[in-house]
């Protein structure tokens, strides 16, 4: 049975790490933005030779971000990790001190949270006032049953995206998913149509339009149908809004978290789809 006793050496080491995780207390640093901002400054200089830049892949690392699963999710042993690397891995030890080590936790913590977990700097009262109005969001998205229905309901978005993947759907273009991808038919009569195709196939196409209404159509009876690359969802908030409007709407988004379900894997639900 030596093969046997060989696989377990790396389990038993595993469980010894959580074990000597579990004798150390929470975080004495707090976990406050300034200490995970500490941190980050520290992740960024000790950790991305393996590990990407806050958090993201790396050439050598994966993510750190809420989208993983991990063995190894309380502070304590985030901590042993950081401090000691991971025995029988290329995972080496950091040689920084204890307090560095601990912001370095707090910046990853911060970085797998849902953006309801954290505080987020803001007048979320005034957000909604943006979301509303200056923002334009409305028009397309739903918080609790009022607003449109061209993108995602968004009444728990702030329990199901960390706060980086928040701004990054204000603030950068991603790929449009199944469900929320632009599409503009024209009729065998040369009524044209604009919405969002909520499902195709080779002979069918529903269409939702911006007032909402539903079209399901047959593509033999359609001149034309052309599917839009780009999403519907602007990219450019923190441009086209005050910092104050860009940063009350994000407070705003974070608190909606109306059933706290996991953060979403690639591919799945977010804001902007």
């Amino acid at each position: 049975m030596p093969m046997a006793k060989t696989a377990a050496v790396p389990l038993l080491l595993a469980f010894a790490l959580i074990a000597t995780a579990q004798d150390k207390p929470a975080n004495p640093l707090g976990a406050s933005p300034q200490v995970a901002e500490a941190g980050r400054l520290l992740y960024n200089k000790s950790c991305t030779a393996c590990h990407g830049p806050d958090g993201t892949d790396g050439d050598r690392a994966p993510a750190l971000d809420g989208n993983r699963r991990y063995f190894r999710v309380s502070e304590a042993a985030i901590f042993e990790v950081v401090k000691n690397g991971i025995p029988g891995t290329v995972m080496p030890s950091s040689g920084l001190s204890d307090n560095d080590v601990w912001r370095i936790v707090a910046f990853i913590r911060n970085v797998r949270a849902t953006a309801s977990d954290l505080v987020v700097p803001g007048d979320a009262q005034n957000g909604m006032a943006v979301f509303n109005g200056a923002g334009g969001c409305v028009r397309c998205h739903m918080i609790r049953g009022q607003g449109g229905l061209l993108g995602p309901d968004l009444s728990s978005i702030g329990a199901q995206l960390s706060l980086i993947r928040l701004k990054d759907a204000l603030t950068k273009e991603r790929p449009v998913p199944n469900g929320f991808r632009p599409v503009t038919a024209v009729t065998a009569k040369g009524e044209k149509l604009s919405g969002v195709a909520k499902n195709s196939d080779a002979f069918s196409l529903q269409l939702l339009d911006a007032q909402g209404k539903l079209h399901l159509l047959d593509m033999s009876e359609l001149r034309s149908v052309e599917f839009s690359k780009k999403s519907l969802m602007p990219r450019s908030f923190d441009k086209t809004l005050t910092a104050t409007q860009y940063r009350d709407l994000l407070a705003m988004l974070a608190v909606q978290a109306r059933t706290k379900v996991r953060a979403p894997l690639q591919g799945e639900n977010e804001i902007g789809r």
